[in-house]
């Protein structure tokens, strides 16, 4: 069966259009077929078929009736000035094909479909010589003959993306939304902006539409679900998808999350740059954020603590409560992040539940200490009329069930880096779905948080059988910094399994610059050389904007450097404001989503070190290297061009290369 994009008839399509749609969705899957959305009113005909082997047509279907047949055949020209049957398609068709601005030897067929007319009496009724092919209803009861009304001559790679840039402007990717350069062979042929490739296409253009109110479908609302590699397009996708049911629902409402705000600034500014404006009912948020923002207003918003204000108090009733048992400070404070990332549990509840992906085990009785510390740990937040982040949703659940709080209600949620939602978040954001006619968009990276630990989606609630795309080609990066990456996954967690990480499609990847590999001694050296070699790409005409800095704690002391070269504002947080043509430095956790076409990793003697820090058991030391691992992948995997990692101390073996 052929690939047809969208895979739902043209929601304003005549019912002549739906008719040639069916009969076209049954060609066989060497065609591939897109029908107009009229996106941006571009005038375009109502189909286009491209086969596999580069031959193409365009096609219009005609409302037109057997009556109108037959009185077109009994008209002469001199007895009437008529408009001549088809003439209004053949126009459009012609129009279009002249816009392509093609050669001769480049032929596109055109056809002019009349589904309420049988060929023969087509035929009679031909009075006017039209560039276009005819043909009646007859042809829409046939799979295979198609392939006589297709062009002789195949298009190549260029002149087909050439013919689907015009026709499908709403999957134009702009040169400044991606870090791929535009190859010398593109440039020349003036195409300088990419479309997305089929099968993002399909995933941005799958079951688009809502069910009508009160229709209501099995599970209260439409589930889609994206999990590709690092550089398929993840976020791209849920951009243009969020264009396109924007376009069709412009007066529904709309939340768009993510987990942390740089993404979610970057998402905005692109989507802003697509649209030319900001819809005021696309609502953008980190999932805290979103908390924030409607929290009871008699409700008073603790600011949640510090990480080392935090860290005390952990220690503190570890020490008291914990300190003779096997488990260990930091494998309590995890133990308090999981609960608090779970709907509420009774103590009935924690002593049965499955802790999967946790990495070390509790008995029974340790069941028991460890709900008691928690416990604990919370009156102690409580004394000191605080929070810790994890508090925040747990807040929101309580102000729902309390009655405290008027939940929004959405027609569409998107979620990108779903992989970091917590099980309660997914639980909230049900609850915020418009019941009976919403949809869930979710696209994730399956490698990274707690999809890269083995919890499934079913686990939260979310049946993803059936409704999940997959996307395994990157086009972010190179063949190099992939391959870089990709070893340094496998020769860390050498005994995860070949599935336990998506792996990318190689094929046709650029190729680039090895990651180069700077050593240093000191991590006030790191800060200088860094701000250096940022200094010396901006002095070789690299925009500010296309440097990313990534460092695990000393992100003020390098934008305080770069500054020192490049001047005041040269370099920022993007956490704090909107992307501009500055360096972006922040955070590793942070940086996940964002990509760049240069990108430094800074600060892995730390993430190093503390994974061989004598107070980690087994267990734990596994857990942190598995986490560390994937948090690398993810970093090197942002930098579209060149990768620099600096380095201080010796080397690690997995950084030497002969």
């Amino acid at each position: 069966m052929a690939r047809i994009l969208p895979d739902t008839p043209p929601r304003v399509g005549s019912s002549e259009v739906i008719k040639v749609f069916n009969a076209l969705k049954k060609l066989p899957d060497e065609y591939c077929v897109w029908h107009n959305l009229n996106f941006d009113k571009q005038n375009a005909p109502d189909f286009l078929l491209l086969h596999a082997d580069g031959r193409a047509l365009l096609l219009m279907v005609s409302s037109a009736t057997s009556r109108d047949a037959k009185f077109a055949g009994q008209l002469t020209l001199m007895e009437s000035e008529a408009v001549p049957l088809g003439f209004p398609e053949n126009e459009r068709l012609v129009s279009f094909v002249s816009s392509l601005g093609f050669q001769k030897a480049k032929e596109i067929r055109t056809l002019i479909v009349f589904p309420n007319i049988s060929n023969e009496q087509l035929q009679k009724s031909s009075t006017a010589s039209f560039q276009a092919h005819w043909v009646g209803r007859d042809v829409m009861q046939q799979e295979t003959g198609w392939d006589e009304f297709l062009s002789s001559v195949p298009l190549d790679d260029i002149s087909q993306e050439k013919l689907r840039q015009r026709f499908t402007p709403e999957v134009i990717v702009p040169e400044t939304m991606t870090v791929r350069p535009v190859t010398d062979r593109r440039r020349k042929a003036g195409l300088t902006d990419y479309l997305l490739d089929y099968d993002q296409e399909l995933a941005v253009k799958s079951d688009l539409d809502l069910p009508d109110e009160g229709q209501g479908v099995s599970s209260d609302f439409r589930l889609n679900i994206v999990n590709g590699v690092a550089g398929s397009g993840k976020t791209l996708i849920l951009l243009y998808r969020l264009r396109l049911l924007y376009r069709n629902f412009p007066n529904k409402r709309f939340l768009v999350l993510t987990h942390n705000r740089p993404l979610s600034h970057d998402m905005q500014s692109r989507f802003t740059h697509l649209e030319n404006r900001e819809p005021e009912n696309i609502e953008w948020q980190t999932f805290n954020g979103w908390c924030r923002k409607y929290w009871p207003t008699k409700e008073r918003w603790l600011d949640p603590l510090t990480i080392k204000g935090r860290q005390r108090v952990v220690e503190g009733v570890w020490h008291k409560h914990l300190k003779d048992t096997s488990i260990s400070a930091s494998m309590f404070q995890g133990e308090i992040d999981w609960m608090k990332d779970q709907v509420p549990m009774t103590r009935k509840e924690y002593l049965s539940v499955e802790r999967r992906g946790r990495g070390f085990g509790l008995n029974a009785d340790q069941r028991q200490r460890m709900f008691d510390a928690v416990k604990e740990y919370q009156k102690e937040l409580d004394g000191r009329n605080t929070l810790d982040w994890g508090d925040v949703p747990q807040r929101i659940w309580k102000f729902i069930h309390q009655g405290k709080v008027e939940l929004p209600q959405y027609d569409f949620i998107l979620i990108d880096e779903a992989q970091f939602f917590a099980p309660i978040w997914i639980s909230l954001i049900l609850k915020l779905l418009t019941p009976r006619s919403s949809h869930l968009f979710i696209v994730a990276d399956p490698t990274q948080g707690f999809l890269g630990r083995g919890t499934s989606w079913k686990s939260l609630g979310l049946e993803a059988r059936g409704r999940t795309h997959l996307m395994r080609r990157s086009y972010r990066t190179t063949r190099e910094i992939m391959d870089f990456a990709t070893l340094l996954y496998r020769q860390r967690l050498a005994d995860e399994k070949d599935d336990d990480i998506l792996a990318p499609d190689l094929l046709n990847m650029p190729n680039g610059a090895f990651p180069q590999i700077i050593p240093l001694t000191s991590p006030q050296d790191e800060i200088i050389r860094i701000a250096n070699e940022v200094a010396d790409f901006v002095k070789k005409g690299m925009p500010k904007r296309h440097l990313l800095v990534l460092h695990t704690n000393g992100v003020d002391d390098l934008i305080r450097a770069i500054e020192a070269r490049l001047g005041k504002g040269s370099a920022i947080d993007p956490k704090e404001t909107y992307p501009g043509d500055y360096v972006r430095v922040t955070t590793y956790n942070a940086g996940a989503g964002l990509e760049s076409p240069i990108v430094f990793l800074a600060g892995l003697r730390d993430m190093f070190e503390e994974e061989q820090s004598l107070r980690l058991s087994d267990d734990e030391r596994e857990t942190l290297m598995r986490d560390n691992t994937r948090k690398l992948y993810m970093a090197a995997t942002r930098a579209g061009q060149r990768l620099v990692i600096t380095y201080v101390g010796e080397l690690p073996e997995i950084f030497k290369r002969d």
